[in-house]
Parts: structure tokens; sequence; C-alpha cells
């Protein structure tokens, strides 16, 4: 028996979240989402379908139930397709000693499939929008002020709020994007692995040029103190002070052009 031989206009629709839809086409009432959503509206045959869905997530696909007026119907199963990239992104986090997490609100076989492929360390499943918020709290009171997070949804825009360094994809929602303390303009994952190297050599050009710009002043200050030292030659030092550390922040864009080769 078909679902329904014609399609029609959906009225009174509803979304619950992260757990499924629901609404009316013609007379009858269909619901869309995940096994928690239609026990609570008290849907039969669901146990017929446990065997397929075990069988979907456990191959990283995310499936729901279709179901109308209190009948379960079938299933359908999503995938996201994994980029090509992805497994040399996570290994590449490994390298620079970071611990990775994937929070998601996908069922928990299917996020670690998922993981598994990847080589992610630790999975969070079944996470509802709001309650990633709730995740980073925990991973910050876990491993202290140094959790990253990224994301491009809507629903991440909290959690971006909420880390110490909120990542954004540039491809995703505004909000997301609003929220997050760094952008990327590139879609992919190798682009947060990129943005953590270059801020860590950033940051050890910046000492460096602390030390250069400190060690001129405190070899010069006591010479001009005494009277030794000439003013063209102080002229000339602090051009000299300058230009070193003009010519060692510029060595970050040979940095990035050796690591995009």
């Amino acid at each position: 028996m078909p679902l329904w031989t014609v399609p029609g206009n959906v009225v009174d629709f509803r979304s619950t979240g992260a757990r499924g839809v629901s609404g009316r086409v013609g007379e009858s009432t269909v619901l869309i989402g995940n096994r928690l959503l239609l026990e609570e509206q008290g849907v039969n045959g669901l146990d017929a379908l446990d065997k397929s869905l075990s069988d979907l997530e456990d191959q990283g696909r995310t499936a729901v139930i279709v179901a109308r007026d209190g009948e379960a119907y079938g299933i359908v199963a999503v995938a996201d397709t994994l980029k090509d990239e992805s497994v040399a992104a996570i290994r590449a986090m490994h390298e620079q000693g970071l611990y990775v997490v994937m929070i998601t609100g996908d069922n928990e076989r299917a996020a670690n499939a998922v993981a598994r492929e990847v080589g992610i360390d630790e999975v969070r499943a079944g996470v509802l929008p709001e309650g990633k918020v709730d995740a980073i709290r925990e991973l910050q009171e876990k491993y202290g002020n140094h959790v990253a997070m990224v994301g491009d949804g809507i629903n991440d825009a909290p959690a971006l709020k909420q880390a110490n360094v909120g990542i954004a994809i540039g491809a995703g929602a505004d909000v997301a994007i609003e929220a997050a303390d760094v952008t990327l303009v590139r879609g992919e994952l190798s682009g947060v692995v990129d943005a953590m190297v270059l801020s860590r050599a950033t940051f050890k050009k910046i000492v460096e040029n602390l030390l250069w710009a400190s060690g001129y002043n405190a070899a010069a200050i006591p010479i001009a103190a005494a009277g030794l030292l000439h003013p063209m030659i102080g002229v000339v030092a602090m051009t000299v002070s300058s230009l070193s550390v003009i010519g060692n922040s510029m060595l970050l864009r040979r940095r990035y052009e050796k690591d995009h080769r």
C-alpha cells in the first residue's frame, strides 16, 4: 500500500528540532523522524524496522522513519559523503597534538561509523542543538580553556560563541559566521589545519619580533644614556631594527607558500 498516490499540499507542518517533522497531507497525518519521536506519538510497527535501522546506521547513514496515521511505513536513509581530504585533515590535526571530538545530532551508530573511517578520537552523538553549548562547556571543564569549535549551521552558532575559538566555514550560515572568531574562505576541513598552523607561526613571529626590537633597545639605550651614541647611528639602528621586524614577518608568506606547494 503506497504512502500516498498523489502528492498533496502539506498543512499544519511542524518541526521538532533534531527529532523530525510532522504535517498533514490530504486527510492523513504524516510523521518523518527518529524512533524517539515516533514512539512518543504512539506509532505502531516500529519493531519490524529495527534490523533495517541498525544495518543502515552501521553503514554510517542517518535513517528516519516515515509513518502515516499512526503506522510505520518505511525508512529513508541519508548520508553525508565524506570528502577525500577528511582523513588527511584529521591526521594533520593529530600531528598538531589536537584531540578531535565530533558533536552531532545523528544517532550513535552512524556517528561512530564515520568516526572510525576518518579517525576521530571521541564521539558525542544524539546531541540536540541546544545541547551543543553544554557539550562545549563540558570539554572546557575537562581540558581547560583550549577548546576550538568548527561549525557552519544555524544550530552551531551558540556553540561557536561558547568555544574559546569559534571557526566557521565560509559557505555556512551567516549567523554562524557572525558568531565565530575565524571564518574559513574554503569549505574544506584542511582549512582548519592551515589556520592553526598559520596562527601558531604568527604568534612565534610576534615573539621573535619583540626579542629583536628589545635587543636593539637594550643595547642602544645605555650607550645613548652615556652620551656615546651619535644621533645618526641611532637613526640607522632604529631603521635596521624596523627592517629586521618587517623581514622576519614576511617569512610567514614563505612558510605559507611552502605548505601549499
